[in-house]
């Protein structure tokens, strides 16, 4: 096994030296063909029951990666637990024009600013029909950029692909689609969840809906969220997307490129925020933890933070595909180092 993800990792990092998105659009080419490396790592202490999903371990891959749902099972076939598809929109969008996503060699990092680019709502769910069901597979919904009703957006999402995932995100955290971030304040947000959890339930009930917020809030944005995530019983939060901001230690050149930053210097605030939210939600809302996972350590750091899974999307161009399945090797022994029987055991042990 070791061998072929080897060889993968080789393959990824020298499609580092093509166009960012040139190299995207080769790695999931050859993952179409089947000859992605596979991982199979069992072990029980990594399974992981959220929202009433079974997991067979709690490390997935983030939306923005497989953004057509083209190659989720070959995702899967990675190492990972779950992967999240999209985002998607109802009706196919470009996004914003090239060049925009940029490396940032020196910090391990990228700065995006695609605009929700996706084949739209109808063609999604024609590829999720068409796939062979395995693994957990859920996705990212958004919003077109020129819509008239974006909460409508969200409803024809949860609508359109009622049967076909096994979770759904609801995106109104990302920095490139103008006025998104605005659906994150109370009264606007729990109009929008309100809507969305009445057409899950009457197209898909009983299939989980989580949000995905930004990094970059205020503590008053903070209290409004979590009061809407415990008023409608929201079955998780995902925390968090990229952030605009730009911190003093980054060394690379286009720093300044607008949109969102992910990768490693994103890592300590989006965990600092998760250790807000664990505390502030308790153990009733699972919590997801995004940003800046590249190692091992760092996907434990999550888990004691309060993260009953984890995401990680932006490591992979640096550290290639092998990623997923030499954390998932570390982990086990981590959990037993600190005295945990499981991934459920160590969730939020930090604050107890």
């Amino acid at each position: 096994m070791r061998a072929p993800l080897f060889a993968a990792d080789l393959a990824a990092r020298a499609a580092t030296t093509l166009d960012p998105e040139t190299a995207h659009r080769l790695t999931i080419r050859m993952l179409k063909t089947g000859l992605g490396p596979k991982a199979c790592i069992r072990d029980n202490s990594l399974a992981v029951s959220v929202a009433g999903i079974d997991f067979s371990n709690p490390l997935g891959l983030a939306a923005g990666f497989d953004k057509d749902a083209e190659v989720p099972n070959a995702v899967l076939d990675l190492g990972f637990g779950f992967v999240e598809v999209g985002a998607v929109t109802p009706r196919p969008q470009f996004g914003n024009s090239r060049p925009r996503v940029f490396r940032l060699w020196k910090d391990d990092a990228v700065i995006n600013r695609y605009g929700f680019n996706n084949d739209g709502l109808d063609a999604i769910a024609r590829r999720l029909k068409r796939r062979r069901r395995k693994g957990v597979v859920g996705v990212n919904l958004g919003a077109n950029k020129d819509s008239d009703d974006r909460i409508a957006d969200y409803e024809k999402g949860v609508r359109g692909l009622a049967g076909l995932v096994d979770f759904y995100t609801v995106n109104i955290s990302s920095p490139n689609t103008p006025g998104l971030r605005a659906l994150q304040g109370k009264d606007a947000l729990a109009g929008l969840m309100t809507r969305v959890l009445a057409a899950r339930d009457d197209a898909a009930a009983g299939t989980p809906v989580f949000l995905k917020i930004a990094p970059d809030l205020t503590d008053e944005d903070k209290t409004d969220i979590a009061d809407v995530v415990k008023d409608l019983t929201l079955d998780g939060l995902i925390v968090s997307n990229t952030t605009i901001t730009r911190p003093d230690t980054l060394k690379s050149a286009r720093i300044n490129e607008a949109g969102g930053l992910s990768g490693r210097p994103l890592f300590a605030l989006s965990t600092e925020l998760l250790r807000e939210f664990s505390r502030a939600l308790g153990p009733e809302t699972p919590l997801i933890g995004v940003g800046g996972v590249a190692s091992p350590r760092d996907a434990y750091e999550k888990i004691l933070a309060g993260a009953s899974l984890v995401q990680l999307y932006t490591a992979m161009v640096y550290e290639g595909p092998g990623l997923p399945a030499r954390i998932l090797r570390a982990l086990p022994d981590m959990l037993r180092a600190d005295g945990f029987e499981s991934v459920a055991d160590a969730v939020g042990a930090e604050h107890r």
